[in-house]
């Protein structure tokens, strides 16, 4: 299987819909001419147009505000939010009109529509670029939360996401966009349902339960204790926050009866405090050995600092000092 990245995955996801489905438009601030911020878009403009592709004002309010409405009359809108520290400028429009109105008005309507967003730190893009907010949205009944770790989740993820009838946060972590992995030729169709965690590494000693870039991090730290102590450690990816596949990750914590959650984000209020607590409701907790874990990143701003940026987020050796409490 061919190679690609992290961020041409999410353009091929892009394109190949786009390709299918006049309703599919993509919007935001420098997505079209400069081809995002990151890049993801590039060439989509040259090859869609400016009605399609549509660079707009820099206000996240009216951005987001503008795809509510388009989802609410038939498009399916996908706004690229330049960094996912700014949806705190969308919060209005995103939480109290397209999280409520499937609700508010019984199910007549719909709001189909996906906002990407850079999120994460160690890019020294400092504390108000570098944040991870998925439990924000995450507390939000109606939004549904996306984070995916690999380029074929990435694709399958987001194609999936443009055809729900809900409005879909796509949290991309910043790190990710140029790492490569297998996905499958554009000819063969795939996608990802949301809500479906997935074992990136069978184990039977202890399950390590994450998302997005601390992913390849976990299954780093997995496969050097697998080499050097004889221990086998099993990795779930939980993909999509909400909805969540308790199931999954309650079987793999029965299996191996010791749970450590790791994510980047804040620990204090942080969405791996859900994760424990879905073990700790379930009847895995009464197969534990072990108390669960959470290592999550420290409470405070993102430095710009390269060294205390790197230190702010679980690092390999946390996540090792983790694993090893836990044994």
């Amino acid at each position: 299987m061919r190679e690609i990245t992290y961020a041409e995955a999410l353009k091929e996801a892009m394109c190949e819909e786009m390709r299918k489905d006049e309703r599919i438009i993509l919007m935001g601030e420098d997505v079209g001419i400069y081809g995002g911020a990151f890049g993801v878009s590039r060439g989509m403009f040259e090859e869609f147009g400016d009605k399609r592709v549509r660079d707009t004002p820099i206000s996240e309010l009216v951005i987001t505000g503008c795809a509510v409405g388009a989802a609410m009359t038939g498009l399916l809108p996908i706004v690229e939010i330049m960094f996912s520290d700014f949806i705190t400028l969308a919060m209005e429009q995103l939480v109290n009109q397209g999280a409520k109105n499937r609700f508010q008005f019984g199910g007549q309507g719909s709001v189909p529509m996906v906002l990407r967003a850079p999120a994460g730190s160690g890019t020294g893009a400092a504390e108000q670029h570098s944040q991870s907010p998925e439990a924000w949205v995450g507390n939000i009944p109606g939004l549904k939360v996306v984070i995916p770790s690999t380029p074929y989740d990435a694709k399958g993820l987001l194609k999936a996401s443009i055809y729900d009838p809900n409005p879909v946060v796509f949290l991309e972590q910043k790190l990710l966009y140029r790492t490569k992995g297998p996905v499958p030729e554009a000819a063969e169709e795939y996608t990802i349902p949301l809500g479906k965690a997935d074992i990136k590494r069978a184990g039977k000693d202890l399950t390590i339960i994450t998302y997005g870039r601390m992913v390849p991090r976990c299954l780093k730290v997995a496969e050097e204790f697998a080499g050097g102590k004889g221990v086998d450690i099993e990795v779930a990816d939980v993909r999509t926050l909400v909805p969540l596949d308790r199931e999954t990750l309650v079987a793999s914590a029965k299996k191996t009866g010791r749970v450590l959650v790791v994510y980047e984000a804040p620990q204090t209020g942080g969405f791996g405090g859900e994760l424990a607590a879905v073990i700790a409701d379930s009847d895995a907790f009464f197969y534990l050995d072990a108390p669960i874990r959470r290592l999550g990143g420290l409470d405070a701003p993102i430095p710009y600092n390269p060294h205390l940026e790197a230190q702010v987020v679980p690092t390999e050796e946390k996540i090792t000092a983790a694993i090893e409490s836990l044994l």
